[in-house]
């Protein structure tokens, strides 16, 4: 039991290990490293659980606890500070005692997240141009830090009577719009690849783009299954960076207003002191420009909201609100009602897929079951009209779902690759004893089929253990070690 109490007040640390952070690609191959470490340590810790149970003789071990030794209450919290709600299922509830059956399911749940993980990162350092995107990424600024530093940087006091002065502003005015116009360029690929791409690691590069050189860790899959993804200490879901980039995106167009405003009293201002230099001196004198509006309530709206978010520092973005244009289009009754259907439709095929994969682990079917109502989800979800009432609840719902349907096509992949290696295991496994029945007494037929019985157990102990035919590997393993050693 020492060895297991041990282990336990060690697993918070641990756990925070369990998660891969994009940014500089050099540093992924060590990551896997560590992840393959933590989930090392977490196989060593089911043993001693299973030893415990064993030299317990518990034969109900649904409610077997830990010892009553202080570690139970503090499992997931002790020297690691507070954990953020975004990743609270990731660690469990601290607060109660967790029965070691319950603790060994939870252990494989972190096993199987550090094998995704480890996929993502395998798929990430196979692709040259991701890793050039990546790397190049992380030598700028993020779209919020430089979206700031922009906002900060169109506070101009301007000079009337300075002709010189006024030129060079005009100029950084000008430098200003032409970076407020990439920012929104950036912007648009940021939330179109996230959004319309049905390729995680896509999706990644448009997160990458988004938080340039801070960087970001995938953290978790949430209840919902939607991945959280940590920057700066700060943990979003996609559809928070989604709703983040459509509220910088309405800052931008006020910042461009403003600028243009301030652009137009600085060129008015030169064009006055080039008309009245030959007449007499002009007494200069500094005012800071406040934009002032006898256009549309809808540009005065504007300039409040960018004056609003630079007097509160940039400081919390509030997620967006459902647009009122959406509510001024007249739809159609067919549309309307056939949106809500397909949205409803969606949701039922999203809750049967996320029911078909609890527990793992699955035969391929089921996998494959899951794959299909997934994709079934996103065509409809895709399909609805951006007038229609559930437009925004359908986008909101289709990232993740894609997130989902990437997870599982990750899935199938693994549960085909080891269906593919145990079948092939058993052909060697035929043919090696066919070898030696025909011939047992040739050496050059008892190394081939010594050979065979070699390439079984290696495709055998490739095997993952969250796989549907992982239990069967192990079962004919010492069988096919056996024959191995006989030859």
């Amino acid at each position: 039991m020492a060895n297991l109490e041990v282990l336990v007040s060690e697993l918070p640390i641990l756990i925070q290990s369990l998660k891969l952070t994009i940014g500089d690609s050099n540093q992924i191959t060590e990551q896997i490293i560590l992840i393959n470490n933590a989930q090392e340590q977490l196989r060593n810790f089911k043993k001693l659980i299973a030893q415990e149970l064993k030299f317990d003789h518990i034969k109900n071990s649904a409610i077997a606890t830990l010892p009553r030794i202080g570690t139970v209450a503090s499992l997931f919290i002790p020297n690691v500070g507070l954990v953020d709600p975004a990743i609270a299922e990731k660690f469990g509830n601290s607060e109660t005692k967790i029965s070691l059956t319950d603790l060994q399911t939870k252990i494989d749940s972190w096993i199987e997240w550090g094998y995704f993980l480890q996929a993502i990162a395998a798929d990430i350092l196979s692709d040259d141009q991701l890793v050039n995107q990546l790397n190049s990424d992380i030598n700028h600024l993020s779209l919020t830090a430089n979206f700031q530093v922009i906002a900060e940087s169109l506070k101009i006091n301007l000079d009337f009577g300075n002709s010189n002065i006024l030129e060079r502003k005009i100029q950084k005015i000008s430098n200003y719009q032409n970076e407020l116009l990439q920012l929104q360029q950036k912007l648009n690929y940021s939330f179109n690849t996230i959004k319309t791409s049905h390729s995680l690691l896509n999706i990644l590069l448009g997160v990458s783009a988004f938080y340039g050189k801070s960087g970001f860790a995938l953290e978790w899959l949430d209840d919902d299954h939607e991945l959280i993804i940590s920057s700066d200490g700060k943990f979003q879901e996609l559809t928070d960076i989604l709703n983040d980039c459509d509220f910088f995106q309405e800052q931008i167009a006020a910042l461009i207003i403003q600028a243009d405003t301030l652009r137009e009293q600085a060129e008015q201002a030169l064009k006055k002191i080039e008309q009245e230099s030959s007449k007499k001196p002009i007494i200069s004198q500094q005012v800071e420009i406040v934009p002032k509006f006898s256009t549309p309530k809808i540009v005065r709206s504007a300039l409040i909201v960018a004056s609003s978010l630079l007097i509160l520092g940039f400081g919390g973005w509030k997620i967006k609100e459902q647009s009122p244009l959406l509510q001024q289009i007249s739809l159609s009754l067919t549309q309307e009602g056939s949106a809500i259907a397909k949205f409803k439709s969606a949701q039922k095929l999203g809750m049967e897929a996320a029911y078909l994969v609890q527990k793992p682990p699955h035969p391929l079917n089921v996998w494959q079951q899951a794959q299909n109502k997934w994709h079934q989800a996103i065509n409809l979800l895709d399909s609805i009209p951006n007038e229609t009432s559930v437009s925004d609840q359908a986008k909101k719902k289709l990232v993740y779902y894609q997130i989902n349907y990437n997870a599982i096509n990750q899935r199938v992949l693994i549960e085909k690759k080891a269906v593919a290696n145990l079948e092939s295991a058993q052909k060697l496994a035929i043919e090696a004893n066919l070898l030696v029945q025909n011939s047992p007494h040739l050496l050059l037929i008892r190394q081939q089929a010594k050979d065979k019985w070699e390439q079984a157990i290696n495709l055998l102990e490739a095997i993952p253990e969250s796989t549907s035919v992982s239990i069967q590997a192990k079962e004919i393993l010492p069988i096919y070690k056996t024959n191995y050693a006989a030859l």
